[in-house]
This record gives C-alpha cells, sequence and structure tokens, in this order.
C-alpha cells in the first residue's frame, strides 16, 4: 500500500502507536526486521509484547543485537508464536547462539537481495529504523542499509519507526516517505557495541597481518577483526582504502590518523564504502551527513565482482576452526562476538579476483584456555563455511601461512606449523593416520619450535625487495630447488663433496629446526608461499664444544651482492643472544670468500689450518685488535 500525493499529508494520515502498528501484523505472515545496530528497537518491543496474540509468524532477519529477545520467545513458545530465520551466523551475545543454531538459513548475503526481491522468499510486513523526514519526504536508512531496503521495496506493509537520533548517511539509503505505509515516532538511542576485548595473542596475529598488508590496498574487516592490536599494526600503512560490510570505531579512527585515505582504491576513489556502522554514538555521529562515507544495500557491497574492482583487496575475517585440508568453520567467537558466514565468502572471492588481492583468516591456535586446538585434523560437526579451495593466508599467533596452489600434504604441513606447539604432535600423528602425510614422515622434537618472528628483516637490495628471515617447515620444496640450482663448484663448497640429490631425508635438519641450538636464515623474493630463496646461512651447535658450525650458499645470480655478509651478522647475533659461545667453519684453503666473510665479525678470528682444510673460529667474548694508525 504505497500512496501517492503530498507527502506532508501522508506522513500525518498514517502516524500510530507502536501497538496500533503491531495490530496491523497477522498471525502467519512473514515479518522482516531491520539489523544490527539500526534495529527498530521499539517496534521489536512491541511486537514481543504481543507476541502471544499470533501463531506462526515467522521473523526475517540479519544479524541482530536482540534488545528484545525474540529467540527466548521462540524457544519458550516452541515456535508456536513465531519462528526464526535468520541470514547471519553470529550474535551479540555468543553464548546464546548455540540455542539458535536451527534458525540460521545459510546464503551468502549478496544473494539475499535476489531472494526477496524475486519473493521466492515473499516478506508481508517490513519494520525498520529511519531518520525523520527532509523537505522532500526523503528519510534515512541510517546505520542499517544492507539487505532494509531490499526488505522495504518487496514487503507488502512497511512500517517504520521514525527516530531522530538516527543519522542521514550517504549513498544509496534514501527511502520515502511514500513508500512507507505506517510511521511509529519513538526517539531512543541506538545500539552500541562497545570495544572488542584484546586477547593476549591479538597483537602476535596483527605482527604478522601487517606483513601481508602493502601501502595502498582496500579493506574489508570483519567485526572483530578490527581490533586494537590491529590498529597498532596498520599505523604504519599508508593510503589504505576501506570497501567492508561493517564500519566500525576502529576503520573510522584508522581514517582521523590519515592511515585511511581511499586515494588509490580504483573503484569508488574517494570513499569509504559500507553497509552498516557498528559501533558507538561517536560514530554514528560522525556519519551523520558525512560525505566520505557512503552506505550501500549488500548486493552492492558484498558482489564478489564489486569488491574485485579494488586495487589491492584485502580481506580480512575471523574463523573458529580449521582444518589441515584447509576447510573453514566460522560463527560467534567470545573474543570477536560476531563472525558472518554470510559476507566472508563473498569477500575471499571477491579479494581472489582483484588485481594483487589477497584473502586472510586469521584465528587463535586455542580455545577454552589453550585446552583445545583451533585447528584440527578434520573437521567433523560443523559446517564448513568457507571451502579449502578459496582459503589463502592463515594467521595464528604463531605464524602465517599461504594455503593457495598448496597440495594437502603441504598444506598440513603449513597448518601444524602454526598450530599451539603442545597440539603439534597430536595433529602430526591425527594427519598420518589420514593419509595426509606420507609415510617417510617422521616426528621430530623440533616440531614444537615457536617461529621467531623477530628475525625477520626486509631491505632493497639492486632496486628490488628481499626478505631476511628464519626457514619454515614449508619452505622444503624451495631449499631443495635452491640446492638443485646451485652450480658444482658451490656445491662442493657447501656439503665438501659433489652432491647431485636433495631428497627429504637429506636436507630435513635444514629446515625442521628449534632456532635456538640450530638456526637457519634464508633470503627470499616474491609472493608469501610461493618465494625463491636466494641465499640460505645456517648454524648447528656442537654441544660439546658450545660452538656453532656455519654453512652457506647462495644462488649464482646474487653473489658478490653482499647477502652473506648480512647473514653471518644475523647468524652471530642470534647464536650469541642463544647463550652459544661462537662461530667455527671449515672450508677449502681455495675459499677465499669463507675467509674474507668470516673476518667480516665484529669478533677476534682464529684460523688453523688442517691439510687442505681451514678451521675458522670466533668466539663472542674476544674482540678484534683495533687497525694502528
Amino acid at each position: 500500500m504505497h500512496e501517492s500525493g503530498y507527502w506532508a499529508d501522508n506522513y500525518q494520515r498514517n502516524r500510530l502507536s507502536v501497538e496500533d502498528a503491531i495490530a496491523k501484523i497477522q498471525s502467519g505472515q512473514r515479518v522482516f526486521i531491520g539489523s544490527s545496530c539500526g534495529e527498530p528497537q521499539h517496534l521489536v518491543k512491541g511486537l514481543a509484547d504481543a507476541s502471544r496474540t499470533f501463531t506462526d509468524l515467522e521473523i526475517v532477519r540479519m544479524f541482530s543485537g536482540e534488545s528484545t529477545s525474540l529467540s527466548k520467545i521462540a524457544e519458550k513458545s516452541k515456535s508456536q508464536n513465531l519462528n526464526i530465520r535468520s541470514f547471519y551466523l553470529g550474535s551479540a551475545n555468543s553464548k546464546s547462539f548455540k540455542g539458535d543454531l536451527r534458525f540460521i538459513t545459510p546464503v551468502n548475503l549478496s544473494a539475499v537481495h535476489k531472494l526477496i526481491r524475486s519473493r521466492l522468499l515473499p516478506i508481508q510486513v517490513a519494520l525498520i529504523q529511519v531518520s525523520p523526514p527532509d523537505d522532500f519526504g526523503w528519510m534515512s536508512l541510517g546505520i542499517s542499509v544492507d539487505v532494509t531496503g531490499s526488505a522495504a521495496e518487496a514487503a507488502d506493509i512497511v512500517i517504520a519507526q521514525v527516530n531522530q537520533k538516527m543519522p542521514r548517511v550517504q549513498g544509496r539509503s534514501s527511502i520515502h516517505v511514500n513508500d512507507i505505509d505506517y510511521f511509529v515516532e519513538h526517539d531512543e538511542n541506538l545500539i552500541e557495541i562497545g570495544s572488542y576485548p584484546d586477547v593476549e595473542s591479538a597483537g602476535m596475529i596483527a605482527r604478522y597481518v601487517s606483513r601481508l598488508v602493502d601501502d595502498g590496498s582496500t579493506m574489508q574487516m570483519s567485526l572483530g577483526a578490527t581490533s586494537a592490536a590491529n590498529i597498532l599494526a596498520l599505523l604504519e600503512k599508508n593510503d589504505l582504502g576501506i570497501h567492508t560490510q561493517y564500519v566500525t570505531n576502529t576503520i573510522m579512527k584508522l581514517m582521523a590518523m590519515g592511515v585511511v585515505t581511499n586515494k588509490l582504491k580504483g573503484f569508488n576513489d574517494g570513499k569509504i564504502i559500507c553497509s552498516n556502522a557498528i559501533g558507538d554514538q561517536d560514530l554514528y555521529d560522525l556519519l551523520d551527513y558525512n560525505s566520505v562515507v557512503e552506505f550501500h544495500p549488500s548486493h552492492y557491497v558484498n558482489d564478489p565482482r564489486k569488491i574485485a574492482r579494488n586495487n589491492k583487496m584485502v580481506a580480512m575475517n575471523i574463523g573458529r576452526e580449521i582444518d589441515l585440508t584447509g576447510q573453514v568453520t566460522a560463527d560467534a567467537l567470545a573474543f570477536n562476538n560476531f563472525s558472518g558466514v554470510t559476507g566472508m565468502l563473498d569477500f575471499f572471492r571477491g579479494a581472489s579476483m582483484s588485481n594483487e588481492g589477497k584473502s586472510i583468516l586469521m584465528l587463535t591456535a586455542t580455545k577454552d584456555d589453550n585446552k583445545e586446538s583451533r585447528i584440527v585434523p578434520i573437521l567433523q560437526n560443523s559446517a564448513v563455511v568457507v571451502p579449502r579451495s578459496e582459503v589463502q593466508y592463515v594467521v595464528t599467533e604463531f605464524g602465517s601461512v599461504n594455503l593457495f596452489g598448496k597440495s594437502i600434504q603441504e598444506r598440513a604441513t603449513a597448518l601444524i606449523s602454526i598450530s599451539h606447539p603442545d597440539f603439534r604432535d597430536w595433529l602430526f600423528d591425527e594427519a598420518k593416520k589420514l593419509g595426509l602425510l606420507g609415510p617417510e614422515r617422521i616426528l621430530r622434537e623440533e616440531i614444537h619450535s615457536i617461529y621467531p618472528l623477530g628475525l625477520e628483516e626486509n631491505r632493497m637490495i639492486d632496486g628490488q625487495k628481499i626478505t631476511f628471515r628464519a626457514v619454515k617447515p614449508t619452505d622444503e620444496r624451495s631449499l631443495q630447488e635452491h640446492y638443485y640450482g646451485l652450480d658444482k663448484n658451490d656445491v662442493i663448497s657447501r656439503f665438501f663433496h659433489e652432491k647431485t640429490s636433495f631428497i627429504h631425508k637429506q636436507i630435513e635438519r635444514t629446515y625442521i629446526i628449534d632456532y635456538h641450538k640450530d638456526l637457519t636464515l634464508v633470503v627470499v623474493e616474491g609472493l608469501q608461499g610461493f618465494e625463491k630463496i636466494l641465499a640460505v646461512g645456517e648454524y648447528y651447535l656442537n654441544p660439546e664444544t658450545g660452538l656453532a658450525e656455519i654453512a652457506f650458499s647462495v644462488d649464482k645470480e646474487w653473489q658478490g651482492k653482499g647477502l652473506s655478509s648480512i647473514i653471518i651478522k644475523k647468524l652471530a647475533e642470534a647464536a650469541k643472544n642463544n647463550d652459544i659461545k661462537g662461530l667455527t667453519a671449515y672450508t677449502s684453503i681455495e675459499n677465499k670468500r669463507m675467509v674474507k666473510l668470516f673476518n667480516t665479525l665484529d669478533y677476534k678470528v682464529k684460523n688453523k689450518f688442517e691439510n687442505d682444510m681451514i678451521y675458522l673460529e670466533a668466539l663472542f667474548d674476544t674482540k678484534p685488535p683495533v687497525a694502528k694508525l
């Protein structure tokens, strides 16, 4: 019943009390309720108060703050008064989520619009919240646009709570008075969501994430992904853009700090694009008439084709569990409050199609005070939200891995390497039982070692960005390719004899290490997960002497560019910090490069000739003599 005529007359004529407006609803109808912090709380309370007078109402909604718990009414009445159909896997109260599981309708958020507008899912009544009309009769859906506009257009009856505290936002959020049937005027504070509690591991996860985000990236951040730790991690970035489902206080803080400029998005330049706002009153005040932030329907914001038009699109989402093949499940988390099945896959797919795009799945390695691992052998009795083919980067507090293009064995190895050390034995054993790892793989004590992120360093050499870092278990194939690529003389210099094979068993001590007694540093270039190793430097502790022997190999193309000089200094620093007494090396007398390299150390070097070999030793408690002028 959408009216014509002068809008002001229609508005005055159709103003109702909440009781009279709710009385327009009939039993057996399907009722849509505006979502998230834009939920029309006054109307929802009126509906709850009258719920006993209805039978078989079906409530359709997205994420709900549950200002008045309709779920409890549905539970208490055994769904006879009302039932819930939710398109969002999450809840403001994660403890209540389990009881609401049966109400979930799994569907990608970008497809909800089609489901509603086509009337495959007919909506008889839409309860929405709007700002007061302007001089031309236009009202704003405010901070909750997502599918609210689609529901209002498709519904037989639209009942709007008119709230002066609803900001007028820019973008496609307008609805005209003549397209609304009944108005209930009631001013109240919008639902506010406080800041997320920082968990101890968030800082480490953020440090790994920051290494994956390049300047000029366009960001999508799921709720909970924008922790204070991630703010700190992103503060050193430049010219980030935002295209996301939810705009939050955190995102606006990054904009205020000059980190988010939206200049380089390549699509909707200069604008933050979103569907909803979730935060506090300061955020809502900031959004009022703010031309920098545009609100659009979910079928626009979550369309993978639109997402892909942004440059360097980075989708950051939180998972609940991942198995060793890469399958992901996600729902409400204790530290996260919200996590949606609905938007995650849309953004993962959009990011994968974007120029230089990335998707990042973040999860803490354990739950329940380290009693359970979030990385599991295989998902059981859990809904797969993201299939293994869609997962790219996975980050825990113990590291980051890239699963794109990796075999099941490579995925299992990678995910075990970033799991909590206490669960790595179990995961390794289960992976072998499931056939995810080959029978030749053996369990070594070093599997419990924690990757030393502090050793990572990026440098520009010959105009090329390269990374110095500790080796990872996932580097096995890259190490093999590096060794196979060395010429005959370099192989002899490194291994002291001719060698033509570098099978798993022969080189595993290079990459399965404890990072203390044994340490391998590599120099790499390229995308994480597909890096080429340019140089390798390693030390092995001799427990009888307390000294560590070192060895090097450098790609022919990169010899003479100072890589080994940087590596040996890093090895010496790490060894000294690990209470090793000094470094040693055996090499041929002809290997003048190694002798020269050893003498670059800031310690006194002792030489000892043994037949056609030379023994080099540098103790950390010695200093080289000061050169006389």
